[in-house]
């Protein structure tokens, strides 16, 4: 092999590999910031305004950064924006020690800086998951992502049940290791001024794209308002049941989806987690009754569209997008965020006022999520046509041999 083709060849390895390792620590990194905002609530003990203030401040913190973040980090070399971001994690997570020896209204601000230091470069960390991945593998890399994001969710509830003190040190350790691969491996810089630069309004009056936002909306937002009811409804073991039996499900629905989302397209996939979706929600708004089987049904069910969802809208979906474009990802990605951090902030708003009886909740739910497949019918494959069928041929002609090789 040439020694120019090699080295670009280990170039390429290198990015795949470092992209995969960024997203997982700086998702796996979410959830252990939130995790230590729930200790932070314990050990203040604070009123149920001050945990709507606090949830409220981290969401939309992470939303306002997001969008900052797209219009000015967007501008300059994303592995210098990554550096800067990662340690920005680091001095974050550092800030939680010292969170029992703060006054409380100092302590309010904690969230805030959280917030901030994660959504302030995330969208330039997927932006560079999309030039890294291609139309042909974005979908089963996103799959694996996820499935190994959430395969590292009991482990890191573990460690944040030890102490407090624990679990901020295992959030220090986490962003420095992922620090530490950037700099080891030394990506090549990438300008992210090799593509065009799309505004916000050109984003959201694109009609191709506001085909899937508008279902991602409803969905994120009748999903705050369920987990509100299933919280205020059932008890708290039975509630911690089904919420494993959806973990489960949706890691294998992450992995499995990613896969075949490449092979016939993205648009089939969304659909059938829509559909799914909305005949679980109709089962137990129908069948309510004092058996756990419509749960445990709806617990499945939400766990495989939740896989099919987070796969699709949080990585695959506005990689393609931007990639057709061709135009910097930053600001697809940072409004494809919004859906699930604003709905997380609804339902904490709104949840001293849900008093709805359970199957009426559901019954409304599943109506809406019938009605949110209705823009998809009109929406795009964002998978080239192209694609699927070199993929097709390619399976035909693998298959061909395989046969005259067993009768030859």
């Amino acid at each position: 092999m040439p020694r120019g083709s090699f080295r670009k060849k280990f170039e390429i390895t290198r990015g795949f590999f470092l992209t995969i390792v960024l997203v997982i620590n700086s998702l796996t990194w979410l959830f252990m910031e939130r995790r230590n905002i729930l200790g932070f609530l314990t050990e203040f003990n604070v009123s149920k305004q001050e945990n709507l203030i606090i949830w409220g401040t981290w969401d939309l913190a992470i939303i306002i950064s997001g969008i900052v973040g797209a219009i000015f980090l967007g501008k300059i070399r994303r592995v210098t924006v990554l550096y800067f971001w990662m340690i920005l994690g680091i001095i974050a997570s550092i800030l939680t020690f010292f969170l029992p020896y703060l006054p409380l209204h100092f302590a309010f601000l904690a969230p805030l800086f959280w917030g901030i230091s994660f959504g302030l470069g995330m969208p330039s960390c997927l932006a560079y998951f999309s030039d890294q991945t291609t139309f042909e593998n974005r979908g089963s890399i996103s799959g694996l992502i996820f499935f190994m994001a959430s395969g590292a969710t009991p482990l890191i509830i573990m460690v944040s049940g030890i102490s407090f003190t624990f679990s901020s040190l295992a959030s220090v350790i986490w962003r420095a290791l992922g620090l530490a691969i950037l700099i080891l491996l030394r990506p090549k810089e990438v300008s992210s001024g090799e593509k065009k630069q799309p505004t916000f309004k050109s984003i959201l009056v694109d009609r191709q794209v506001l085909l899937y936002l508008v279902p991602w909306f409803m969905f994120s937002f009748i999903y705050g308002f369920q987990k509100v009811t299933l919280e205020q409804t059932l008890q708290a073991d039975f509630y911690d049941s089904l919420r494993m039996v959806q973990s489960v499900s949706a890691l294998i629905s992450a992995l499995l989806s990613g896969l075949i989302c490449d092979k016939i397209g993205r648009k089939r996939i969304v659909i059938y987690g829509f559909v799914s979706l909305g005949i679980a929600y109709a089962v137990v708004g129908i069948i309510h009754t004092d058996s756990s089987f419509p749960f445990y049904f709806y617990s499945v069910i939400d766990g495989i569209a939740w896989g099919i969802f987070i796969t699709m809208f949080v990585l695959t979906l506005w990689g393609d997008f931007s990639s057709l474009k061709m135009r910097n990802a930053e600001k697809y990605y940072a409004i494809g965020s919004i859906p699930f951090f604003f709905a997380d902030f609804i339902g904490f708003a709104f949840a001293p006022y849900m008093q709805i009886p359970i199957s009426a909740a559901f019954s409304v739910a599943s109506f809406f999520l019938f009605l949110a497949v209705v823009p998809l019918m009109y929406a795009p494959e964002t998978l080239p046509e192209k694609k699927i069928r070199e993929r097709e041929v390619k399976e035909y002609v693998e298959k061909a041999k395989r046969i005259k090789e067993k009768y030859a």
